[in-house]
């Protein structure tokens, strides 16, 4: 990643981050972007600035790089969460990822990529609610219609980023109770049927007992947040990957994980029993296992036609 770019604003805070090995920081922190057209996120020819709200309040992260100084990553804050995510960056950049174990020599594909992606880590961002809420959007839709239905309720229920974020047109998703007070026609609007309008409400008014998820095992974790009525396994494990950087954690349920996976570690697709067996001998690392073939860009042939994107709204006679 070039070191040219946009020139950084001065002023919030700031640290530089020396990791233990080189980081290929778009494909750490690119997996928390929603969509190309994100209002959360935006990537520039020098670095990622994000728009999000941290326990302590908004805050816009810039992070950056020089091609020379692989393993440097100069991070600025700015607003009142600026303090609590600074101390998180190591953590964002994969630096409590524990690799040790994993052995992806059995397999010419999977060796492969970890040779070509040696440097990149599960990252954890610490943030359970902002992950949840997006990915109940998510659920049981096309990626099309997730991201225009996230862009929109954030846009309109969000707040502009602190410092120079809102001049890059960044917003900061809306806080727990703005979310619990969207009314049912915006949710319909954005194309989220009220189940899922439902299981956001319900998630926001148990936030601060969602957020002690980071400070849980995993197990404990993973109890507290599929006890809300609408989360599932993969709700769940969408939550795992981001948010408290478990490596363990697979999207099974998911439309074409099982299928994508089956296909590069197989020449077929599986089902998710079919990938339950098929990541036995990573266990511990199945996420790891995932990640890696998705940055390698191993996906089955799309023979088939798109899905349909559902509509929610009321059809017009005509």
């Amino acid at each position: 990643m070039s070191g040219r770019g946009a020139q950084v604003p001065a002023g919030g805070e700031a640290r530089v981050v020396r990791a233990r090995r080189p980081v290929p920081l778009g494909a750490v922190v690119g997996v928390f972007r929603r969509g190309g057209g994100d209002p959360t996120s935006r990537r520039e020819a020098g670095g990622w600035w994000f728009a999000w709200r941290t326990p302590q309040g908004p805050v816009t992260l810039c992070l950056r790089q020089q091609v020379t100084a692989a393993q440097e990553v100069t991070a600025r804050a700015w607003g009142e969460g600026a303090g609590w995510m600074l101390a998180q960056v190591p953590a964002l950049l994969g630096e409590d990822d524990d690799c040790s174990g994993f052995e992806p020599a059995g397999h010419r594909v999977l060796a492969e990529e970890w040779r070509r992606h040696a440097g990149w880590r599960v990252p954890r961002s610490g943030l359970v609610v902002q992950n949840l809420v997006a990915s109940v959007i998510e659920q049981r839709v096309t990626g099309a219609e997730a991201f225009a239905g996230y862009r929109r309720l954030v846009r309109r229920f969000g707040e502009p980023a602190p410092g120079p974020g809102e001049g890059l047109g960044l917003t900061v998703p809306p806080a727990p109770s703005a979310w619990a007070a969207i009314p049912s026609w915006e949710w319909l609007a954005a194309g989220v049927d009220p189940g899922r309008a439902r299981t956001v409400a319900t998630l926001a008014r148990y936030a601060g007992r969602l957020e002690e998820c980071t400070r849980l095992p995993a197990d404990l974790a993973r109890s507290r947040v599929t006890a809300l009525p609408g989360v599932g396994h993969w709700t769940w494990a969408e939550v795992a990957q981001r948010a408290l950087g478990l490596p363990d954690e697979v999207s099974f349920g998911d439309y074409h994980v099982a299928k994508d996976i089956g296909w590069a570690l197989t020449g077929r697709p599986v089902d998710d029993d079919g990938l339950a067996v098929l990541l036995e001998p990573w266990a511990g690392h199945r996420y790891r296992v995932q990640r890696l073939l998705e940055l390698g860009g191993h996906h089955r042939p799309r023979r088939g036609p798109r899905m349909p994107v559902p509509a929610h709204l009321p059809v017009r006679a005509r």
